[in-house]
Formats: structure tokens, C-alpha cells, sequence
């Protein structure tokens, strides 16, 4: 009985106009999606080696290692073809020296606008929007669509049971739906394949764990829909409060629970972050001017009622001394400076964070918010991502400068410079360097960017597996009571 009920709803189901139009739809949608993914992909691959080969350039062109700094780049990640989530919003590098603090510069929406007008439609976009509809589009008349038309009265003639009868509507509904839908999505898989893509074996995990996600939302929309349709006497009813249901699960609070948490979590806001660091820092440069001038007036008076001859040799045999001094000086205004800033950044971080637990907190009442966060989470497109990114930054810059300092002091140079003034040469300026050939840069600490494992993405995954359990649980429960009870006649 259950077999021939499966037969009959999957057979309607495939006859159906509507079937080849939404299906034909969704299968260009998600190939034309995962063409574009690789397309752009290899773009920002080919932008990023560019960037890299001419940072190289640029680096193994100085000759001095006090002016010595250099530039990091974000690697792109195939999986954002699957899910680009913040990728685009982020920046993509950022530079590294001893005066330049950590952040992320020149996203692709600052450099391509329009893109951030439209955004990129990508797999989780279609799943969410457009196979959610197409679930509803096929349930929403499951149940009181054949009670309009006569046939369930005559179904229930027969001994059938309604749990029998149920069960088949949402098995021939999902096979119906899902298996079809499965080609395109093999179809890209192969086409990923085909490009020659660096996927691991880490990133097909996450690819089959993003399908498992997306066929679990998918399922949901299905169960909602037969719940609405038993618990509806018409299926102009049906369809309109599935509509408003779509349209508030998917697009409203989603957004109303990002906007609630802002008002009841504060964050300050970058101007306000850079504001204060800005007026720490010169602040601090000051203090530092003031006691450099405290230095040469003393150095001055040390000097005063020498002869011209006398001078000269006093100046020449403290100079370097006296560089050191100042350049020591200097690094522990850079160092107050990056503290201060380092702190800045870990409350504004702390803040952040607080808001976006509330945040999702909220918006996770919708599976579609569940839905989204767990893909993001799994693709490593999610929030966290300049965070990772800006802390392996931060680490590497430690490394570098490190690197630097010990390359100045072996070599003699001090990174700094002084200004001296004479009658007969004018006015001269000494940055110590002594050395003006190429730099060995062999030694160099190169950056690597920070790994996202599986299980790193699947365990902050795993409350969205639950809550999109529970929603098709309790979708499927409701739809199950409500025809249970449900008048056939």
C-alpha cells in the first residue's frame, strides 16, 4: 500500500508543468552558480600570485633593512565558489612593518562596488531561496488540493490508513523533489572536478556535509508544507500563509534579529576605534618629541666650548650610541602604540563577539538562519574568518619584525637616522645604513595562512544540525497530527 501511495504522488509530481519549469530553472541556477564560483575563483587566484610575485619584486629590490617591510595576502579558498558568504566583504591584504598596524584592506566590494549592489549568487543562495519555494510550490495543495478536487474522499474509501497515507505524501514528495535535483548538483560537482581545483580531502568532507545541510533544509520546507496544507481547508489559504511564512523565515528574521541585537548590544564603531587610537598615538609622538629635544640640548651643552675639530670627532664617536639610544626610544613609543592598539582591537572584538552571539541567538529562531550560519561555518566563509585571518597576520608581523631587528643589529644599522648640521657640508642626514646591496632574503618568515580543519567547521555546525532537526521534527509532527485529524469529505 505504502509503495503504490509513493508511486502515485511521485508520478504526479514528475507530470506536473510545474515540475519542469521550476526544476529546469533550478538546474541552470545552480550550474550557472558553480560555473561562475570556479570563474571567479581562478580570477582571484590569478590577482592574488600577481600580488604575491610583485611583493617578492618589491622586497628583493631593498637594500636596507631599517626600511625593510612587505605585504601579506588573503589565499582564496575554493569553497567559497560553494558558499562566498563574507568573503567578498573582507579584505584581502594588508601590510607588515615595524609602524603599521594589522588590518584587512581592499575587499572586492571596494574595488567592484556594483558586485556589492547585487551580491554573487552562489549554492547556499539558490537552496535557500529558490528550492525552499519550490518545496512549498509542491505541498502547499498536498493534502487540500486533493480534498477539492474529490480525490482524497475517494482514496479513503479504500482501507487506508492515514498514517500509511501521510508517510507516502512526504516520501513521494522528497524523492520527487530531492533525486531530480541531485543532477545539476552532480553535474557541478563534475564541472569542479574538471578545472582541476585544489580541493582536499577536508574540502570534499565539507562539500558532502554542505549537502547533507542543504538536503535537511530542503526537507524541512517539504514537512512545513504538508503541515500547512493538514492543518488548511483550501489551498488558496494554504499557499498564501506559507508565502508569509517564507517570506518572514527566510528574509525577515534573519535581518530583525541582526537589527535587535545591534540596539540591545552597543559596538563602537570603527571611526570611533581609529579616533582613539589616533589620538593615543600622537599623544605618545609627542611625548617622544619632547624628549628627544630634551636629549640634544643635553647633547648640545656636553658639547659646548669645544673647538670646531673637537666637536666634530665627540659627535663622531657618539653618534652611533646616541642612534641606538633613540632607536630604542622609538621602539617603545611603537610598542605603547601597538599595545594600546592591541587592546582597542580585543575589546572591540569582545563587544563583537557579544553581539553576534545575541545576533544569532535570535535570527537562529529561523531555519533558514540555521541553514546559512552552518554553510558559512563549514565553507570557513563565516564571521570568524578576518579574525583567523588578521590573528596569523598579527603573529606573523611579530615574527617579522623580529626577524628585522635582529638583521639590524647584526649588520650595524639601527633603523633609525640623525640629523646633523654644519657650516661647511650643510645639512646631513644619517640613517646608519652601511650596507647597499641586495638583502639575502633567504631567511625571510614567509606567511601561511591559518588552516580550517573539519572539525573546526563542523562542531560550531552542530547546533544548526540541531536546530534544523528539530524544525523538520516538529514540521513533520504537526503535519502528521493536524491530518490525523483531518475532515476527508
Amino acid at each position: 500500500m505504502l509503495k503504490t501511495l509513493i508511486y502515485k504522488e511521485l508520478k504526479m509530481i514528475i507530470a506536473s508543468p510545474k515540475f519542469t519549469a521550476t526544476f529546469g530553472t533550478c538546474a541552470v541556477l545552480i550550474l550557472l552558480s558553480i560555473f561562475i564560483g570556479i570563474q571567479e575563483y581562478r580570477g582571484a587566484v590569478r590577482q592574488y600570485e600577481t600580488a604575491v610575485q610583485l611583493n617578492d619584486q618589491e622586497m628583493a629590490e631593498s637594500t636596507s633593512w631599517g626600511s625593510f617591510d612587505t605585504r601579506v595576502f588573503r589565499q582564496p579558498d575554493p569553497m567559497q565558489i560553494f558558499v562566498s558568504g563574507i568573503h567578498y566583504d573582507v579584505g584581502r591584504m594588508t601590510g607588515i612593518s615595524r609602524w603599521e598596524e594589522i588590518k584587512l584592506r581592499r575587499s572586492n566590494y571596494s574595488d567592484d562596488p556594483i558586485f556589492a549592489v547585487f551580491r554573487f549568487i552562489d549554492f547556499t543562495f539558490i537552496v535557500q531561496i529558490a528550492l525552499s519555494l519550490l518545496a512549498i510550490l509542491f505541498t502547499y495543495d498536498a493534502i487540500n488540493g486533493e480534498r477539492e478536487q474529490g480525490t482524497l474522499k475517494l482514496t479513503f474509501a479504500n482501507p487506508v490508513p492515514k498514517v500509511t497515507y501521510i508517510l507516502s505524501k512526504f516520501i513521494g514528495a522528497w524523492l520527487g523533489l530531492v533525486i531530480p535535483l541531485l543532477i545539476p548538483i552532480l553535474i557541478g560537482l563534475l564541472l569542479v572536478m574538471l578545472y582541476n581545483l585544489p580541493l582536499t580531502g577536508v574540502h570534499w568532507a565539507k562539500i558532502i556535509t554542505m549537502l547533507g545541510f542543504s538536503l535537511l533544509f530542503f526537507t524541512f520546507f517539504i514537512a512545513f508544507g504538508l503541515m500547512v496544507s493538514a492543518l488548511t481547508r483550501s489551498s488558496s489559504s494554504s499557499f498564501l500563509i506559507l508565502l508569509v511564512a517564507w517570506v518572514t523565515l527566510v528574509l525577515i528574521i534573519p535581518r530583525a534579529g541582526v537589527m535587535l541585537a545591534g540596539q540591545v548590544q552597543s559596538v563602537p564603531t570603527v571611526a570611533e576605534i581609529e579616533s582613539k587610537h589616533a589620538k593615543f598615538s600622537q599623544e605618545r609622538w609627542d611625548q617622544h618629541s619632547a624628549l628627544i629635544s630634551e636629549r640634544y640640548e643635553k647633547r648640545n651643552a656636553a658639547m659646548e666650548g669645544l673647538s670646531p675639530e673637537d666637536r666634530e670627532a665627540y659627535e663622531e664617536e657618539k653618534m652611533w650610541s646616541w642612534m641606538e639610544e633613540d632607536d630604542a626610544e622609538m621602539k617603545n613609543v611603537q610598542a605603547d602604540i601597538s599595545e594600546y592598539g592591541r587592546k582597542l582591537q580585543e575589546d572591540l572584538r569582545n563587544r563583537r563577539a557579544a553581539q553576534e552571539k545575541l545576533a544569532f541567538l535570535l535570527s537562529r529562531v529561523s531555519p533558514a538562519s540555521a541553514y546559512q550560519l552552518a554553510m558559512m561555518n563549514l565553507a570557513a566563509t563565516d564571521i570568524n574568518l578576518k579574525n583567523r585571518y588578521e590573528d596569523a597576520m598579527r603573529d606573523y608581523r611579530t615574527a617579522f619584525n623580529g626577524f628585522v631587528n635582529k638583521k639590524l643589529e647584526d649588520s650595524g644599522q639601527h633603523g633609525g637616522f640623525r640629523i646633523s648640521i654644519s657650516s661647511e657640508t650643510g645639512v646631513n642626514i644619517d640613517t646608519g645604513d652601511i650596507d647597499t646591496k641586495s638583502l639575502d632574503l633567504s631567511e625571510v618568515p614567509r606567511f601561511e595562512d591559518p588552516r580550517h580543519s573539519y572539525s573546526a567547521a563542523i562542531t560550531p555546525a552542530m547546533t544548526d544540525l540541531a536546530l534544523l532537526i528539530f524544525f523538520t521534527l516538529i514540521a513533520f509532527a504537526g503535519a502528521f497530527s493536524g491530518f490525523i485529524r483531518y475532515d476527508v469529505r
